[in-house]
């Protein structure tokens, strides 16, 4: 990140942007508070232990849609008037927005057509025909917000309807900045920086136009998805930048060009921006739950994700932090992913591909290498009759301790390759490890379970007998109470009978699965 933007661009006027007393008064007029509330600024006790600076998470998911974006669109909507509201009115929204649309128009009696991209989570899409009743049309098109956009602009002139834009209007801008205004109203002491994240920015602009006109001393950061940062480069080069693609996973913030009136007011006065990761995000989002209780969307996480990467990379100690949570309109079926890559985002998790030599002891071996580590995931199928390739799963404090790992593999005589950084390996690879192997003979396929806890696993492989070979090993922590193991056992048929005798010796509950249909189709010759 620069050390500051506002530094080294001046301010820029044209007609599209607001002048200072302008979105002072619009944001002091706001009609926010006729639905919206105002939301806590919360200490995050956990979060400021463990980074050494008091943090604080401003909790717009509070809000009645679960998102800040209902002030910005009830201060456009309750400002129209008569004729505009008997027109009716039309919003692009990748989902926040559009709830607060929706809930704008059921409230003042307005018809509204809302341009949804079909990419929007479901529950956004199921919440926005909840809020609107019969007072809202909503329109499925198009992959990301723009597209929306491009078909909602078609219908404003086809049919005169007053277009709510989620950022680029004077009067959504000056909604959105009484976030701001609470946050100095809220804690009045030194802050040393807020964060805020960035789609459109219509946040941002606010926000940051509110503080620094009257605490210009604050910091004000925007945070952006790596894959969405639309904001980051128009700044950096000085004119707006549309992408041709954005990604999806944070789709509150999935905007292909900011707004001409939002970019004017960050190019005045942001003082930087940050980039961050999928991995960073779904870290993020864990904090605020382990913090809060309460699961935000990877928008509403990526202002935490930004504070924690700069106060890392600035050496923050003893410093007062912001963070906006902007939205918790997350999808259910998304957490199972989020909660797989937040140990990585957390650098907390180490995930290797080891190569260990197809002979009795490395096994034992591998597992030294270990230590007393928690093993996260294990993934493991027979392919090779002189070599064996595991795919691993660690536990680590930080990332500095990946080094050590790959020392401990070296010293036992095992390559290594670290894909902690790989994205193919986390997103595809570790599902795919395995399949039918012409070397598994005389498999048996036994399922286990055991008590969830740290080195139970490394535990369980310490019982495992040496006179037979493991052909299958598959295991992932999921945070249950009980783990749960796949094993394929290499027995002869005339050792079948003492190998039950060690599977009494084990002390788990065990199932065999050799007879399964799917095991017989997908990993049998």
């Amino acid at each position: 990140m620069s050390a500051s933007l506002a530094a080294r661009t001046s301010a820029v006027v044209t007609d599209a942007m607001l002048s200072d007393h302008d979105l002072l008064r619009r944001t002091l007029a706001a009609r926010v508070y006729e639905v919206a509330r105002e939301t806590a600024l919360e200490h995050a006790p956990l979060l400021s232990a463990r980074l050494g600076n008091r943090v604080l998470l401003k909790r717009e998911d509070q809000q009645p849609v679960f998102s800040f974006k209902l002030r910005g669109a009830y201060n456009k909507m309750a400002g129209l008037n008569p004729a505009q509201r008997a027109r009716g009115v039309i919003a692009a929204s990748a989902g926040n927005h559009a709830q607060g649309v929706a809930l704008a128009a059921a409230r003042l009696g307005i018809r509204a057509v809302i341009v949804m991209p079909v990419t929007a989570p479901q529950v956004k899409v199921d919440a926005v025909r909840r809020l609107g009743g019969s007072s809202v049309e909503v329109i499925l098109t198009g992959d990301s917000y723009s597209d929306a956009q491009t078909t909602a602009a078609r219908l404003h002139a086809e049919h005169g309807y007053t277009f709510v834009h989620p950022f680029d209007d004077a009067d959504v801008i000056a909604g959105q900045a009484t976030v701001g205004m609470e946050i100095l109203r809220q804690h009045p002491g030194p802050l040393h920086a807020v964060f805020v994240p960035v789609g459109g920015g219509g946040l941002l602009a606010g926000v940051a136009a509110y503080i620094k006109m009257l605490r210009p001393e604050i910091q004000v950061i925007g945070v952006q998805a790596a894959d969405s940062d639309a904001m980051t480069r128009s700044l950096e080069s000085g004119e707006r930048v549309a992408l041709d693609e954005v990604g999806l996973f944070s789709d509150g913030t999935a905007v292909k060009q900011v707004g001409a009136q939002t970019f004017a007011l960050c190019r005045q006065y942001v003082d930087g921006m940050l980039r961050v990761d999928t991995d960073a995000i779904c870290a993020a989002i864990r904090d605020v739950f382990q913090e809060t209780r309460s699961v935000p969307e990877p928008a509403g996480a990526l202002a935490l994700a930004g504070l924690k990467q700069y106060a890392a990379e600035h050496g923050l100690r003893d410093a007062t932090l912001a963070a906006i949570v902007s939205g918790a309109n997350m999808n259910f079926d998304r957490l199972r992913f989020v909660a797989e890559r937040a140990e990585v985002g957390e650098q907390r998790e180490a995930v290797f591909a080891v190569t260990i030599p197809e002979e009795r002891g490395s096994f034992r071996r591998f597992c030294a290498a270990l230590g007393q580590r928690n093993i996260t995931e294990f993934n493991y199928r027979i392919g090779n009759a002189a070599q064996a390739h595991i795919f691993v799963g660690i536990q680590t404090q930080d990332r500095d301790e990946n080094a050590a790992l790959a020392m401990a593999f070296h010293e036992q005589g095992f390559a290594a390759l670290d894909l902690t950084d790989d994205e193919l390996a986390k997103l595809h690879l570790r599902h795919m490890v395995g399949g039918r192997s012409p070397l598994a003979h005389n498999e048996q396929l036994y399922h286990f379970d055991f008590p969830e806890r740290p080195g139970a696993l490394t535990r369980f492989l310490g019982h495992m007998h040496p006179d037979w070979n493991i052909s299958l090993f598959h295991y992932r922590n999921h945070g249950a109470d009980y783990g749960r193991i796949l094993v394929g056992i290499q027995v002869p048929a005339g050792e079948r009978p003492l190998f039950q005798q060690f599977l009494g010796t084990l002390g788990y509950p065990y199932r065999n699965e050799s007879d399964n249909p799917a095991y017989r189709l997908l990993l049998c010759e």
